[in-house]
């Protein structure tokens, strides 16, 4: 069983590597030097006096296995501030809004934003991006930031979402405007099947022990 489980999860590290290799050959096209052109095109909001803009307290922690979220279409979200419904109410409507702050928003295991309070940082209009590392032991943050967040594949994940029309608040899907990539929902649906953080270890009996 050990030895499946090592196999399943070294096939959906190989495949996720694919999937987000070609998404940043898709979302690159047009930007030399990852730097996202059209974030300039799209006005910011104002940001309100400093001393207003809460803090939200982010850590590996705060990510859990994609199984625990709520599924939207082909996409997971969840709430780190608790308002899960506002998150959904935005994330299944087709014309789109602004997500509160706390969503969480996943696609794939590794790769996640987050909602920060209105004014955190108007350029990516308050969402941060991660980069994570997963395995059955949880998850661990390899890169977190803004405007600047570049993948170990060397793609900017800003630089892809910028490109997604205003009133979808940076969300991209095949009709959001972002640049498409190569890869079906089958294939993201095994990826997301895959995830190591979700696979439950077997339950050792007297009958394993004596083996």
């Amino acid at each position: 069983m050990a030895l499946k489980q090592m196999i399943a999860a070294a096939l959906s590290q190989a495949a996720l590597a694919f999937v987000v290799l070609i998404s940043i050959q898709a979302c690159s096209k047009g930007t030399p030097d990852n730097k996202p052109a059209e974030a300039a095109s799209q006005p910011a909001a104002k940001a309100p006096p400093e001393a207003a803009v809460t803090q939200l307290a982010i850590d590996a922690s705060s990510f859990v296995c994609l199984e625990e979220m709520t599924k939207i279409r082909h996409f997971y979200v969840d709430n780190l501030l608790g308002d899960l419904d506002a998150t959904i109410a935005v994330a299944e409507s087709t014309e789109g809004g602004i997500y509160p702050p706390g969503s969480v928003v996943q696609l794939v295991p590794t790769e996640v934003m987050v909602k920060h309070p209105q004014g955190f940082n108007a350029a990516t209009r308050d969402w941060e991006f991660f980069e994570l590392d997963v395995s059955a032991e949880g998850s661990s943050i390899r890169n977190r930031g803004f405007v600047d967040v570049v993948n170990k594949f060397g793609g900017n994940c800003f630089g892809c979402h910028i490109k997604a029309e205003p009133q979808f608040d940076l969300i991209c899907e095949q009709d959001h405007g972002c640049d498409p990539i190569p890869v079906t929902r089958e294939m993201i649906a095994d990826i997301q099947a895959a995830d190591p953080r979700c696979i439950e270890e077997p339950e050792v009996t007297s009958a394993m022990n004596d083996e």
